[in-house]
């Protein structure tokens, strides 16, 4: 609402209560739809893309969500999602239409996500290998046999792309082509607060004090990243927004989302800390997990690298250097210009970022696992992020 010009002889009270007038009636009208709004029914749901546990161990669920038979299978491989121990994998399907989950359905693809459920006290003592050698690889083998085939497609994201890095080090055979999404892999950078104080911090004492770490604790020290867009813009923006009906719905979304927070099993993050982010072990190929080395040459099959420009959390160069330390020429990064949680659920990256894997793994679907052998020219790492060029290895 806009209010009319003063004329030059206008008394100036006139003027005041003119202004004044026009101020109420827009303060009324975004009362009314704020009550309409907050009165309402407001749909808060997460997760609702139609799905069954179809395994389960101890705290872990393996998820397999229901195809759509409108759509045919474009890719004859499934895919096992694996999120990070932080936070839930219900980001991947926050809502209908911003849902990485419906897209990939949608695209014809046969999706099974791991959910890694909530640590309790008897999780306190499990390490990364438990977590690796043990949940991932019967979850992997659960799929492998009950849908008879050789090899499943593995995405990873964040902690989880790293578990899936180790997976596919240590289990070639089982994967016929990784992805790995806003994936810390090389930890040697100061870009971003989170690496700087992972490098300084005493793992020892946080992990004995606490045992598993806190989700809270967790989260509390996110927002201490970047306090001012993380704790008063993001509240700002809620307050000046209520008598939008979406965008209150959106918002509600996203906090059930940051505040379903599992604890982390306290062993398996002072390993993580110690051997990843104070010593940088994984990209050196030098990492141990139950007497186990992580060599990145084993990885022979195809790997997808997707991260993202402005994330804060696992900024660029703790993700770019994968594709250059594994042993497959058939290689490939994607640079998206957003964040974190951007890459999942703004609709410019929903656009993007699905079908670029969608059409990723079709290219694929068919290949044999010695049809891109080192020799040759493959396909690999662009000067530009998302083009592919060509390398004479």
């Amino acid at each position: 609402m806009t209010h009319r010009e003063s004329s030059p002889g206008e008394h100036p009270l006139n003027r005041f209560f003119s202004l004044a007038l026009a101020q109420t009636r827009k303060t009324l009208e975004y009362s009314f739809d704020t009550t309409q709004t907050l009165m309402g029914t407001l749909d808060t749901r997460i997760a609702s893309t139609p799905s069954e546990i179809v395994y389960t161990e101890d705290r872990i669920r393996l998820k397999h969500y229901t195809p759509d038979p409108s759509v045919k299978a474009s890719v004859k491989t499934p895919l096992l999602i694996v999120y990070a121990l932080i936070n839930r994998e219900t980001m991947l399907d926050i809502q209908p239409d911003r849902s990485v989950i419906r897209s990939f359905l949608a695209q014809g693809i046969d999706v099974y996500m791991l959910e890694w459920g909530y640590p309790s006290l008897k999780d306190r003592y499990l390490t990364i290998d438990d977590h690796v050698t043990g949940y991932m690889n019967h979850v992997v083998d659960y799929i492998l046999e009950t849908r008879k085939i050789p090899r499943v497609n593995l995405m990873g994201i964040c902690m989880g792309g790293t578990f899936s890095l180790m997976y596919a080090s240590l289990y070639p055979g089982k994967i016929k082509n990784l992805i790995t999404t806003v994936t810390p892999s090389s930890f040697d950078t100061d870009e971003g607060l989170l690496h700087v104080w992972m490098k300084e911090i005493n793992v020892d004492a946080v992990t004995n004090g606490f045992g598993n770490i806190p989700g809270d604790v967790m989260n509390f020290g996110f927002l201490l990243l970047n306090p001012p867009r993380l704790m008063v813009d993001k509240y700002k923006n809620f307050l000046e927004n209520l008598d939008d009906r979406s965008f209150v719905e959106n918002f509600i979304r996203m906090e059930k989302w940051i505040f379903d927070s599992p604890d982390l099993p306290g062993e398996t993050f002072r390993q993580f800390i110690t051997d990843c982010y104070q010593k940088n072990l994984l990209i050196k190929s030098e990492m141990d997990i139950g007497g186990k080395r992580i060599d990145l040459k084993n990885i022979t099959m195809p790997l997808l690298n997707i991260y993202a420009r402005f994330d804060h959390l696992v900024p660029p160069s703790a993700c770019n250097q994968i594709t250059g330390a594994v042993g497959s020429t058939d290689v490939r990064d994607i640079c998206l210009d957003t964040g974190h949680i951007g890459i999942y659920v703004s609709s410019k990256c929903q656009s993007e970022f699905t079908p670029s894997i969608a059409a990723w793994l079709k290219e694929r679907d068919s290949s044999s696992p010695d049809s891109k052998k080192k020799g040759g020219a493959s396909a690999s790492v662009g000067k530009t992020p998302g083009v592919w060029s060509l390398k004479a290895s």
